[in-house]
């Protein structure tokens, strides 16, 4: 295992802001934690696992770093007659406060032909998914299993009183606006998360003097750095040519000819 790309991946997914603050989104409370604490990732993880769960084995090895946090259960799945009702993320108790906790970390880029609204136009790269049906599905899913009668008996092995519990949610988040986009100002997103722009495969031709690296999706957490292979454009353009006709986008680093190195999505649409 490489344990030091899974640092650089944890340490990417310390430095993700929180989307909002408080409850300004939804009246969703997030989970507010101290990343300055002296730590580094030392277990075990799948190679294979997809990004969600290993980002909630970074979440859950930060939480066992805080005193004041016990992690009663992970990743708890509610059935019923042997069907997968849902899967409740965390019971915590923070200062012996219990706490069901909802984990999220999502990439999204921003279209203002999409919707109406500020959070309609966050959407993902692959145009699948939103911020806004991903807060529904918090909102009326996945928080209220807590109260569904079959999570009663979870309950009860932690010795705990449903009315008792706090949800909270930690919903962290990279952003990606258009390019040469000037927005600046966002009502309700903590603008803390823009982590570079989004191209599309016309745009591409500005950066011929660039150079490029496609890293891997558990990559895609890290921050951008100089120390990897590094593809000139017409090598870079003849490996993301067949993904993008495949309506698929990808997460690249661009090095520009002055050292600069940043992240941006290129997106198929």
């Amino acid at each position: 295992m490489d344990f030091k790309a899974l640092n650089s991946q944890y340490r990417g997914y310390l430095n993700t802001p929180n989307l909002w603050f408080g409850r300004d989104i939804y009246n969703l409370q997030q989970l507010e934690l101290q990343t300055q604490l002296p730590t580094s990732f030392n277990e075990t993880i799948s190679p294979t696992i997809r990004l969600g769960k290993r980002v909630e084995q970074f979440v859950f090895h930060q939480l066992k770093q805080h005193p004041q946090v016990s992690i009663l259960a992970e990743n708890i799945q509610i059935q019923k007659d042997k069907l997968t009702l849902g899967e409740i993320d965390g019971l915590l108790l923070i200062n012996k406060q219990p706490v069901h906790l909802e984990i999220v970390y999502k990439f999204y880029v921003y279209d203002e032909s999409v919707g109406t609204t500020e959070l309609d136009h966050w959407i993902g790269p692959n145009r699948k998914d939103s911020l806004v049906e991903k807060l529904d599905k918090l909102k009326n899913k996945q928080l209220p299993l807590l109260y569904r009668t079959d999570t009663l008996s979870y309950l009860q092995k932690y010795q705990l009183e449903i009315e008792q519990i706090e949800q909270k949610v930690l919903f962290k988040a990279q952003l990606f606006l258009p390019y040469l986009s000037s927005k600046t100002h966002f009502q309700s997103i903590n603008k803390a998360c823009i982590s570079g722009c989004y191209l599309k495969k016309t745009d591409l031709q500005n950066f011929k003097d660039c150079k490029f690296h496609i890293p891997n999706k558990a990559n895609w957490l890290m921050e951008p750095h100089a120390q990897v292979s590094w593809q000139l454009y017409p090598s870079f353009m003849e490996d993301i040519s067949p993904v993008l006709e495949q309506q698929t986008s990808r997460l690249v680093w661009i090095k520009h000819p002055n050292g600069l190195v940043e992240k941006c999505f290129i997106v198929w649409w």
